[in-house]
């Protein structure tokens, strides 16, 4: 371990798994290391055993809930927009190779108590019973609109420019009543609450677009794909990337501190005794607490069932949107997903985690730490990714170009 690396990267988490993978591939020598036996970090699959033991503190789970090794429980639970930019970022590094995918069954919207298929296209949002007859044509051509919208094209603009026009002032136009509103912002753009209404409205109609597109790659009911053995599989993917590419790759590894000079610039990661000497450090914000805030707090509950969820046509893999504004906010999580809770039917064991987000303060041109932000609460890959990109940026000073021919994804969906 006592030599000289360009990058050192601590924690197995997907981001930090992506960027080790991405920098090997650009020649760049990089060690990484995790302070736990297993990949993943925050973003690892648990199986029954590993699960009971985090959450219940023993690892032998009821006998009826069948083999350990027939469960990859994820713990930041996540779908793949099919022509979302993690699937370009599998295809730019040919990742694609080491995984398989399952087209995602459903996508469904809450309304007033009860649950409904999301609309996509200006086809379904006719056949929708979530709307009247009249509400129905205007979604309809908003719809259009927005499948038709091309940036450089002003013809497709109608007149709207979209960096500075609201989304709000977009919807006004279409004359959308609040619950088309609702289930278009959350279940299509998949905004997590109403403040995007209020800012330029090019990236909610690039959101709806990419659902439409995602939804279209695919002939499934949703637009989302999901690795075949649980989103542990990613972070091993992108691992064995960086292997091929010269990468070195150490679990299990104590303590890992990283050591700063007198001007404060990161200059190695330190191991049981032994000092790996790099360039920068790429890390999760588990490794440098000092170098982190606090920004909020996500709650989750993982509910085994011995049954399909009640109203999606006996799905066998499911979203359910709840639009914010339906559900009231308190500083009880578990009051907070009862809602959600009670959609799903009979629960056989149900296990509730919260944990704290943070985001990086420090100024990596000083320090020369690239710390990841932590995981959010949205149901897709988008965001992460977008972290991945703009850190990747930072660390190598180039743009990564992810203009990739997506059809090459096609060929390792399952339905």
């Amino acid at each position: 371990m006592d030599e000289e690396y360009d990058v050192v990267v601590l924690g197995t988490g997907l981001k930090e798994c992506i960027l080790s993978g991405l920098l090997s591939v650009d020649g760049l020598k990089v060690l990484h290391m995790d302070r736990n036996d297993y990949y993943g970090g925050e973003s690892t699959s648990l199986n029954l055993n590993q699960l009971w033991k985090r959450f219940r503190g023993d690892d032998t789970p009821p006998e009826q809930l069948g083999a350990s090794r027939d469960y990859n429980v994820d713990m930041i639970p996540k779908f793949m927009m099919a022509n979302g930019a993690l699937v370009r970022v599998l295809i730019h590094t040919d990742v694609t190779k080491y995984l398989n995918f399952k087209a995602v069954d459903g996508s469904y919207v809450y309304n007033k108590g009860k649950i409904y298929k999301v609309p996509a296209t200006d086809v379904e949002a006719l056949k929708s019973p979530l709307m009247g007859l009249f509400e129905k044509r205007r979604a309809r051509k908003f719809f259009i609109y927005v499948q038709d919208y091309e940036e450089n094209d002003p013809k497709s603009h109608e007149g709207l420019d979209l960096i500075k026009v609201t989304a709000r002032e977009v919807i006004s136009k279409y004359g959308l009543d609040d619950d088309t509103v609702d289930f278009i912002g959350h279940a299509l753009a998949l905004h997590k609450d109403d403040s995007y209404l209020d800012q330029p409205a090019m990236d909610f109609v690039k959101r709806v677009k990419l659902y439409a597109e995602s939804l279209a790659r695919f002939q499934g009911g949703s637009p989302y794909i999901y690795p075949l053995y649980g989103l542990g599989e990613l972070p091993q993917a992108f691992a064995r990337l960086s292997a091929v590419y010269g990468g070195t790759y150490m679990l299990s590894k104590p303590e890992c501190k990283v050591e700063f000079d007198s001007d404060g610039k990161a200059f190695g990661v330190t191991s049981e005794g032994e000092t790996a000497k790099c360039k920068k450090v790429v890390c999760d914000p588990s490794y440098l607490p000092n170098k982190v805030k606090k920004v909020g707090k996500v709650a989750r509950a993982i509910c085994i069932m011995s049954h399909p969820i009640p109203n999606t046509h006996d799905a066998h893999s499911v979203q359910i949107i709840l639009p914010q504004k339906q559900l009231g906010q308190t500083d009880n999580p578990e009051v907070e997903l009862k809602p959600g809770i009670e959609l799903l039917g009979p629960v056989d064991e149900i296990l509730f985690d919260t944990y704290d987000r943070y985001e990086p303060t420090n100024q990596s041109v000083v320090d020369n730490c690239f710390v990841s932000t932590s995981y959010d609460p949205t149901t897709h890959f988008e965001s992460t990714v977008k972290d991945v990109i703009s850190m990747y940026s930072q660390i190598t000073g180039k743009t990564l170009d992810l203009t990739v021919d997506l059809s090459a994804a096609s060929a390792a969906a399952e339905e």
